[in-house]
């Protein structure tokens, strides 16, 4: 399969690229476009043979549930039923962004693969411009997870998809780099009170100011359990060298460097520019340590110049969980498989 990048930007025929994308969606095919948080692979969410090619592209373990990306917020009626009179209240202060809502599923209507089986849905209604678009001239729903090998950094870049789907998928809808860099939040309402699933975007902060008590999902220990969300099951993000988290002083990084060059290890590094060290053999910087939300915008990037050194190991500076933190230490547990540096 040949894989063409096209640019869409108000320089270009975007009519064009909108309807080379629309036809082959229609056709069954998939499509990688933009979002505000990270690039996503899209195929229409009622065509189950058209879904499975997302699972094939990716490597995706067929028990790993799929977001539906609408167009419209009246949409959800059509895929979603039972709905929480608490979802009005999210749809007008966060739609469209980076919030994923957890509903029971209209029957018959989504196909299974997408929800790998589970009588609940998860549908967000993204905010980008090529994303609204592409869905508004489809006027049909998209399956779409990130655009990337499973288990590996979420792209943020056109260029990512491309290095990592080359020959996979037909096509790329460019449109620059994202903004969010972390995936969407994802929340059940389905019960009371509400329990974020994934934790993203949108922080429990901002969840608990508009609608009180919002708790937390424990990751679920018996892995024959088909997870209720994406990213709450299987290894994600993860680098090719090992990646271990460290605290933030000076201290035990200066310490964990000393160790691992006496072992003949070169490490990259991942932190905010107060903590840089030129004993690092590559530093990549996050920004300002305050900064949670250049972190998340950074992250998978960063994670993925690393994979670009000779580096044997990578260290990244863990953050609190205040904010988007809160996401960001989600994805480096996952990215690190929970491995800490404790020399």
């Amino acid at each position: 399969m040949e894989t063409t990048q096209e640019i869409v930007d108000n320089l270009v025929d975007n009519d064009r690229v909108y309807e080379q994308a629309v036809g082959i969606l229609n056709s069954g095919g998939i499509v990688a476009f933009p979002t505000e948080t990270v690039y996503g692979l899209g195929a229409i969410a009622t065509n189950e043979q058209a879904v499975q090619r997302i699972f094939e592209a990716k490597g995706r373990p067929s028990d790993n549930p799929l977001i539906v990306h609408i167009g419209n917020q009246s949409d959800i009626e059509k895929y979603a039923t039972d709905i929480a009179e608490i979802a009005d209240v999210l749809l007008k202060e966060f739609w469209p962004g980076p919030l994923t809502l957890i509903m029971k599923k209209k029957a018959g209507v989504i196909a299974d693969v997408v929800t790998a089986g589970l009588d609940t849905v998860a549908i967000r209604m993204p905010d980008h411009p090529i994303a609204l678009a592409l869905l508004r001239k489809l006027d049909q729903p998209l399956a779409a997870p990130s655009a990337n090998r499973s288990g590996k950094p979420s792209p943020t870049e056109a260029d990512h998809v491309y290095y990592d789907l080359i020959g996979r998928v037909p096509l790329i809808l460019d449109g620059g780099e994202t903004g969010v860099g972390v995936e969407s939040t994802i929340l059940d309402i389905t019960v009371t009170p509400p329990v974020i699933l994934r934790p993203g975007g949108i922080t429990k902060e901002q969840l608990e100011n508009l609608i009180g008590t919002v708790h937390i999902a424990t990751l679920p220990t018996d892995q024959t359990v088909t997870p209720r969300a994406p990213g709450m099951k299987y290894a994600h993000y993860a680098p090719e060298a090992p990646l271990f988290i460290i605290e933030p002083n000076a201290d035990s990084i200066a310490h964990a460097l000393e160790t691992s060059h006496q072992q003949n290890k070169r490490v990259a590094m991942i932190g905010p520019d107060e903590l840089y060290t030129e004993r690092a053999d590559w530093y990549f910087s996050t920004g300002s340590i305050h900064n949670r939300e250049a972190m998340a915008s950074s992250l998978y990037k960063l994670i993925r110049q690393c994979d670009n050194t000779e580096a044997d190991m990578i260290l990244a500076i863990e953050t609190d969980h205040s904010g988007i933190g809160a996401a960001v230490m989600n994805r480096l547990d996952k990215a690190s498989d929970g491995k800490r540096f404790t020399e």
